[in-house]
Formats: structure tokens, C-alpha cells, sequence
């Protein structure tokens, strides 16, 4: 049935043939073809499926109820047009756009983080990444995300802003402007992020935490150690300790 196949639709009868045979006996081999035939009809769906032109069409339409704040019609739209073209950076754009106006931050991560793998250059990818990050009160990160945008475009004003925005609220808890319960819902998503886990398990920038509290003379060396100072800033950036 596989070698035969010609469309998606041709494999049909090889999977269930193969899931019939796996109920009978469970067989490495047997389970391995089947994910195979699998994954391949998927494949084949892909590109039968796959049409520029309506999915111009369809994130046109996107567009308008985006315009008419319609948010969830806008996502049908948007997901038939990325159906009909994935590489089309901007519908992922589009539709992270509305899942941010929707409140459901987790999926508009993914479709700016989509939008960034398909096209690093894509200078709205990062804009819209960056906010969502901001509104997820992870203003390290969202920092971060602004600031490689700015690489790719050092004048882009959303991305600017961005980064404006982010340090005036890293500065609000240095200054200890931010109340008790908000600085620990800071620390507690910053310590979900495996980069600041890794930087506080270094025994170095233990011992330099430490001796920011204990040792004065000690500290001041470790300020002259430009990765010692990055790491410090991403520290501050995402709350753990505070500068006053």
C-alpha cells in the first residue's frame, strides 16, 4: 500500500493495516512503519493542501476582523491561511497578535517564536515576542528579546519602546517601588528560567553574591569582570537582587 501510495488519502489502508496487525502483536517493526506511514500522510496532506493564493485570502480576512476586534474569527482565519501556507511569516504575526488581545499569552509565545524562526530578520517577530513577555511580568526576558530586534533594525520605535518600558519596571524594583507581592512573583517566574537556575548555581557567581553582602573590596573586583557583570545584570533584570 506504502510503495503504491500517490496521495494522502492512498495510505489510509496501509495504517490500518498496521494498527490492525499491532492489536494482533506488537511488533517493533510493524509500530515503526506505521509511525512512518504516519508521519508521511501528513506530509502528503501538507502539500496537497498547501495554496499561496487562498491563503492570501484568508489572511486577508483575518485582517478585517482583527480591525473589527473579532479575535477569534481572526485566529479561524489566520489558522486555515497557515494551514494553506506555513511559511508565511506574518500570518503567525497576525495571529499572536490576536491570541495577545485574547489574553492567551502561551500560544502568541509560540506563534512570535514561529515568526522568528522563520525569518530572524522579521523585526515584528521580536515586537511581538517582547510584549508578550512584558505582559507575562517576565521583563528580563522581554528585555532580551527587544534588544536582539534592535540588531536586526537599531531604529525600529515599537522595539525602542519596548526596552524603555521594560527598564522603567526593572527600575521600579530596584528602587523597592514595586510591593512585596509583586517582587516575589517576579523572582518566582524568573526562577522558572533555566538561564538565571544555571547563573545561580555557578559556585563563582555564588561566592560574588556573597561577597556583595560580606566583602566591599571584593566585590568591587568582580565588577571589572565584564561576564561577571553580564550575569549580574540579568540578576537585576529579573528581580533576584536589587541595586539600591
Amino acid at each position: 500500500y506504502v510503495k503504491m501510495a500517490k496521495c494522502a488519502r492512498d495510505y489510509e489502508p496501509a495504517i490500518e493495516a498496521f494498527n490492525k496487525a499491532l492489536t494482533e502483536h506488537r511488533n517493533p517493526d510493524t509500530l515503526k512503519k506505521l509511525n512512518d506511514a504516519q508521519r508521511v500522510k501528513k506530509e502528503v496532506e501538507q502539500k496537497e493542501y498547501f495554496d499561496p493564493a487562498i491563503a492570501d485570502e484568508e489572511r486577508e480576512k483575518g485582517n478585517e476582523f482583527f480591525k473589527a476586534h473579532q479575535y477569534p474569527e481572526a485566529i479561524r482565519h489566520y489558522t486555515e491561511a497557515i494551514k494553506r501556507n506555513p511559511h508565511d511569516v506574518k500570518v503567525y504575526s497576525n495571529r499572536a497578535a490576536c491570541y495577545t488581545k485574547l489574553g492567551a499569552l502561551p500560544e502568541g509565545l509560540k506563534d512570535a517564536d514561529k515568526c522568528i524562526e522563520l525569518d530572524p530578520a522579521f523585526v515584528r517577530g521580536y515586537a511581538r515576542k517582547g510584549a508578550i513577555q512584558y505582559f507575562m511580568k517576565e521583563y528580563h526576558k522581554a528585555l532580551e528579546t527587544y534588544q536582539i530586534g534592535l540588531k536586526y533594525d537599531d531604529n525600529n520605535q515599537e522595539l525602542l519602546d519596548g526596552v524603555r518600558r521594560c527598564i522603567e519596571q526593572i527600575e521600579l524594583a530596584n528602587r523597592g517601588a514595586v510591593s512585596e507581592e509583586e517582587l516575589k512573583e517576579r523572582q518566582a517566574k524568573a526562577m522558572q528560567d533555566p538561564e538565571i537556575v544555571s547563573i545561580l548555581a555557578d559556585p563563582v557567581m555564588r561566592q560574588v553574591l556573597t561577597d556583595f553582602q560580606e566583602n566591599p573590596s571584593a566585590a568591587q573586583q568582580h565588577t571589572k569582570n565584564p561576564m561577571v557583570m553580564s550575569k549580574l545584570q540579568k540578576l537585576m533584570a529579573a528581580g533576584i537582587i536589587q541595586v539600591r
